[in-house]
């Protein structure tokens, strides 16, 4: 079984993970813009499912995934973005989803969907490892990454089991609270990534926080992944793809 995210952070040692919502302003938009990423020097794609109640995301965030849903997103659009942004780039494309709709949806065919849509598996914010059983069957079925998240205030206990049943890495959240672009990546951050290295994690993305090259390359001293979403919605809703392509290449300068 492999990993198409561990094998992207072997290659390249360093990667930058971006991350939109699918269906913002539109699916077809959205599509266009997650290759325009790639286009710009992103390595990983993180594709966010709009859903009515993001208790995770920043006001950027919830905005944008409102229009989405305003606009009628259905969850079957997030695999039809995978499939047609696979087939234009070669590059991992993790969902991130909140867990109810995957549950609706059914989670054996949710994974066997993504999977033959060229998904490379999933970021699960509100899923906690010892309550993701069948969520683990259907991703070691389907060949599927699963990505469990860290925060600071998580026990080392709780950082173990993340450790141990992620596959592609571990996202660690470098701020308490919601996303948003900081100025200052949260100083929190190196000490969590230090920690889930102590207790045996390879990769780590660091997410929640940066918004420039310069922090790129802060989080890269000592994570494998520097994770990046609002910073690149807001240029998305503010200017458009060509604003967005300029983000993400001086985003993408900090590797």
């Amino acid at each position: 079984m492999s990993s198409q995210v561990e094998a992207a952070i072997s290659a390249k040692g360093k990667v930058l993970i971006g991350y939109l919502p699918v269906g913002f302003p539109t699916l077809e938009d959205s599509i266009e813009a997650a290759v325009a990423l790639v286009e710009s020097g992103v390595d990983i794609l993180e594709l966010g499912v709009p859903y009515s109640d993001p208790v995770m995301d920043g006001l950027v965030i919830q905005e944008a995934t409102q229009v989405a849903l305003a606009n009628g997103f259905k969850l079957p659009q997030a695999i039809e973005a995978v499939k047609q942004i696979t087939a234009r780039v070669d590059i991992p494309v993790l969902l991130m989803t909140y867990f109810n709709p995957v549950i609706q949806y059914g989670v054996d065919k949710f994974a066997s969907d993504l999977a033959a849509a060229g998904g490379a598996g999933l970021i699960t914010p509100d899923l906690i490892p010892d309550e993701a059983g069948e969520w683990l069957a259907a991703a070691e079925k389907y060949d599927l990454d699963r990505v469990f998240l860290a925060a600071p205030s998580s026990t080392d206990e709780r950082l173990a089991q993340a450790v141990d049943k992620s596959r592609g890495f571990v996202y660690a959240v470098s701020t308490m609270g919601i996303t948003g672009a900081r100025q200052d990546v949260d100083v929190a951050a190196k000490s969590l990534v230090a920690r889930l290295r102590s207790v045996g994690a390879t990769h780590v993305g660091v997410g929640v926080g940066i918004s420039n090259g310069t922090q790129v390359r802060e989080v890269l001293a000592y994570g494998d992944g520097a994770i990046v979403g609002s910073a690149l919605v807001k240029s998305l809703n503010d200017g458009g793809i060509d604003s967005l392509r300029s983000v993400a290449e001086e985003l993408a300068q900090g590797k």
